[in-house]
């Protein structure tokens, strides 16, 4: 992995991210392809919104396919028939959202599989063998995610254990595949602090900040990235995970963030809401019944070049599976546009010029 800068606003820059299956412009928006695909995507409707890597999920491949379907296929990007890089989570994230069927143990995560009930038992060194098995372009060490609201004390133990389980994910890389550590320490600044410093001291690829999105007030989380964000390594590519709302990742970006992740570009397209440059448009509304317009008149997807609101609206009502697809294609490249945005403002210097234009369209209520 090499990673270059290659201009810089203040906090904010531009940068290439070079990976084994091709390049990646930062700051960068990963889609979400948990299981191994972007769900109601085929491979070039992916390749036409401008994505240049996509994230999915090794604890979720582990159960389904299985690692070895995948081994007999060399490796998730031939198996999904995807060339471009890959980022996969470790499972830690799994912890979190699966607390209620698991069972945290000092050398892993023991789960109930929600696929057949099984016991599995998840170890730092069990998600990097399997990350490494699925070819992943970069691999996220296994952490433990703080939940909102944690004591100092639930969540500074947390934290370690997260620390440990960073120590054993990177001895356990065998492979010269690139290793992210996570930054935990939930909402204390100075319990962050001395993740990044445990972090730095183990030496990884890349860092990102996790533990954020999990319920805490955008302020909060705000401060978070605000503190931390540029104190992580300057010469490394730096990852806010699971934050994807337009003004949130502005916000990262002037505070120093390369990459992001979230599922509501998919997610919120399939129920309907739709990002524009202009604002959110929730095509399940009566207004949009005979509407002529494209979603975005300044959009150039395929969805947007072919197709009305009112047709697309007409298809969601129907639930017609290629309502989903075609305004999932349309996030998908608006997400990306708006990442090329970002990047062109920080070229010439004028990032802040770019935000109050966005807070002017976006509000956390709206978004």
């Amino acid at each position: 992995m090499k990673f270059e800068i290659t201009n810089e606003n203040n906090n904010a820059r531009n940068g290439k991210l070079s990976l084994e299956h091709g390049n990646v412009d930062t700051p960068s928006f990963m889609t979400i392809g948990t299981y191994g695909s972007v769900k109601t995507l085929d491979l070039n409707d992916i390749t036409n919104t401008g994505s240049q890597i996509i994230l999915c999920n090794a604890f979720h491949l582990l159960l389904r396919p299985g690692l070895e379907i995948i081994e007999k296929f060399d490796g998730l990007h031939n198996f999904m028939n995807w060339s471009k890089p890959i980022l996969t989570d470790s499972g830690g994230y799994q912890v979190f959202s699966l607390a209620k069927i698991n069972k945290l143990k000092n050398d892993g995560v023991e789960f109930i599989s929600p696929v057949d009930g099984n016991k599995i038992l998840i170890t730092p060194e069990k998600s990097i063998e399997t990350q490494i098995i699925l070819g992943s372009d970069i691999m996220m060490c296994f952490d433990d995610c703080t939940p909102y609201p944690s004591n100092r004390d639930d969540t500074q133990s947390s934290m370690e254990l997260s620390i440990r389980w960073a120590e054993l994910s990177k001895k356990a890389n065998r492979s010269a595949q690139p290793l992210f550590g996570i930054v935990q320490g939930g909402m204390f600044p100075d319990l962050r602090e001395k993740s990044l410093s445990e972090l730095t001291n183990i030496d990884f690829d890349g860092y990102a900040i996790g533990g954020l999105s999990v319920g805490e007030p955008k302020e909060v989380r705000n401060e978070i990235v605000s503190h931390i964000g540029p104190n992580l390594p300057i010469d490394k590519p730096r990852y806010l995970m699971g934050v994807g709302k337009p003004l949130d990742i502005i916000h990262a970006v002037r505070n120093g963030i390369d990459l992001f992740d979230c599922v509501i570009p998919t997610r919120n397209a399939r129920n309907g809401q739709l990002f524009t440059h202009h604002g959110i448009i929730r095509i399940r509304n009566n207004q949009y019944i005979d509407d002529k317009k494209p979603i975005d008149s300044e959009c150039r997807c395929y969805t947007c070049l072919n197709y009305s609101r009112a047709y697309i609206r007409h298809l969601d009502r129907c639930n017609d599976i290629l309502a989903a697809r075609l305004m999932t294609i349309h996030n998908v490249y608006f997400y990306q546009d708006f990442m090329n945005t970002i990047r062109e403002y920080i070229k010439i210097n004028k990032l802040d010029d770019y935000i109050e234009l966005l807070e002017n369209i976006y509000s956390y209520e709206g978004d």
